[in-house]
């Protein structure tokens, strides 16, 4: 692995495990930022479910809008804002985005709790939905059905890892002068630098 990617993702589990800390509720959570084919944005908030120096991972259907969004352009944008760390912190990821394979995404569905596997089957996400009563239908149909048994992954439902091309960590500081670290992949290798607030 290079050691700057390296020296970067140790910051990042340093910061995590801070964030954890904390108290902050969710600081697993992360901004999911894609795009349309023709570059018409959202963003939506996500869980970070795992990281490596393969990359960054969070789980979907495929054919919910992000996942269509990334089937037509598989690049994506992660931001985390722990605010209650003594000095807040934002870190920024930008890179292209891959499914995991299979037995990854079937490990981690086993290893949800019931009715959220239950939901992955129940919910067309993104989908227009007509009343919370259908919805609620469709919940107890996949109970009845999975009764007495595992419940597999549906096909459509798997994970996506960010592929870190761009990694910045944005420290807080007083009158807005704040220190950001900058890390960069280019031409194969990895390179740091420090932006102006």
């Amino acid at each position: 692995m290079p050691t700057l990617l390296h020296e970067a993702l140790a910051t990042f589990t340093d910061l995590l495990a801070a964030a954890q800390a904390s108290g902050d509720p969710e600081p697993t959570a992360m901004t999911l930022a894609t795009a349309t084919r023709h570059g018409a944005p959202s963003a939506r908030t996500v869980l970070l479910k795992s990281f490596d120096e393969r990359g960054f991972v969070f789980y979907t259907h495929s054919t919910s809008a992000k996942g269509r969004e990334l089937h037509d352009n598989p690049r994506a944008a992660l931001l985390f804002h722990w605010k209650h760390l003594p000095q807040p912190v934002q870190v920024r990821i930008e890179g292209m985005v891959v499914a995991v394979d299979a037995a990854q995404a079937d490990a981690y569905f086993a290893s949800r709790p019931r009715m959220s596997q239950i939901g992955a089957w129940a919910s067309l996400q993104s989908q227009t939905l007509d009343a919370r009563e259908t919805f609620e239908a469709a919940i107890a149909r996949y109970e009845s059905e999975f009764a007495g048994r595992d419940v597999p992954r549906p096909s459509g439902w798997t994970g996506y890892r960010v592929v870190p091309d761009g990694i910045e960590f944005w420290y807080a500081g007083d009158f807005r002068l704040h220190d950001r670290r900058r890390y960069d992949l280019r031409a194969g290798a990895w390179e740091k630098r420090m932006l102006y607030p």
